[in-house]
């Protein structure tokens, strides 16, 4: 298992299909960030630093895949999706066009850039979008792995990453497939769902619980869009009871969609979510964040043990 950031796990999936001269990589000014100067320095040749431009590198994407080449074009999440949200809506949705954007630094973990910078509703623009792929890796091989998939994926996608770096959740035995699930760690108390950073945070809470004789089982979401259904309402009614883990705000995200999913399928189970409570947060590390506004490990194990109360 590899520790790392999943921007670098992105970065190193370019490399590693490079050798493909369909790949075209474009980047809003931010490539040092976003780790594909990584790509722009061996390959300068595919490589579009397109400055602070996110709609003309959005529309300019769009152009290229329609020549049949596959553009990935990364910047931050606040700017990639807040600045573009038409192009990306009728250039790449609507037109269903083969473009793979990368949001990267997403949620409250990108901490000291300030409220401005964390981009708390990134999940519900993309996931409402028709003919979006939603997709939020856990760790460094999970980014890397997706990225893959994503290459060979036709039509339009988002890839959300993070700064921070994690521990290493899979190694190169994992086998990521998008619209699928994946089961972490088996339990029978409840079942938690959590999606990219946010897996760090249960598998930390889970220790907790287990040392109290509670055994959840983790499920990580990393596809958002299209959800694993069949798995989600399975392991709701094998477990009794549902918590739902997010670094994003708790409306649109992934919290919606398993709701969603539950709710259509009929599954009646004490719910509760684990997100950002539909505010803008202040500066700060991201630790001291996520304790704040109740995104912790701290506040998934006082959540588990309450909602087994009931």
């Amino acid at each position: 298992m590899k520790d790392g950031a999943t921007r670098d796990g992105f970065a190193d999936a370019l490399l590693d299909l490079a050798s493909d001269p369909k790949l075209v990589v474009l980047d809003a000014g931010v490539s040092d960030s976003t780790r594909t100067q990584k790509f722009g320095d061996k390959y300068p040749d595919r490589f579009f630093n397109m400055g602070i431009s996110e709609g003309d590198m959005v529309c300019t994407a769009a152009g290229f895949a329609t020549t049949g080449k596959v553009p990935f074009a990364a910047g931050f999440a606040c700017f990639l999706l807040g600045r573009t949200m038409d192009q990306i809506l009728v250039s790449l949705a609507y037109s269903n066009t083969n473009v793979k954007l990368v949001g990267s630094h997403g949620g409250l973990a990108v901490g000291e850039d300030g409220p401005t910078a964390q981009m708390i509703v990134d999940l519900a623009y993309t996931r409402a979008m028709p003919n979006m792929t939603v997709i939020q890796p856990a760790d460094w091989e999970e980014a890397f792995q997706a990225t893959k998939a994503l290459f060979e994926h036709k039509g339009p996608a988002y890839l959300r990453l993070g700064r921070p770096s994690v521990k290493g959740v899979y190694d190169s035995n994992h086998k990521f497939k998008i619209g699928k699930g994946h089961i972490l760690k088996p339990g029978k108390d409840l079942a938690i769902f959590a999606t990219g950073i946010m897996v760090q945070e249960s598998l930390t809470a889970m220790e907790t619980l287990e040392k109290e004789g509670i055994k959840p089982t983790l499920v990580n979401i990393a596809t958002i869009k299209p959800l694993d259904v069949e798995l989600v309402v399975e392991q709701a009614r094998g477990n009794g009871a549902v918590i739902i883990a997010e670094d994003h705000n708790r409306i649109g995200g992934l919290g919606d969609a398993v709701t969603e999913a539950l709710m259509e399928n009929e599954v009646h189970v004490p719910i509760k979510k684990i997100a950002v409570n539909d505010v803008f947060a202040e500066t700060g590390n991201a630790k001291d964040l996520f304790e704040k506004y109740g995104l912790s490990a701290n506040h998934i194990v006082q959540t588990a043990k309450s909602i087994l109360k009931k």
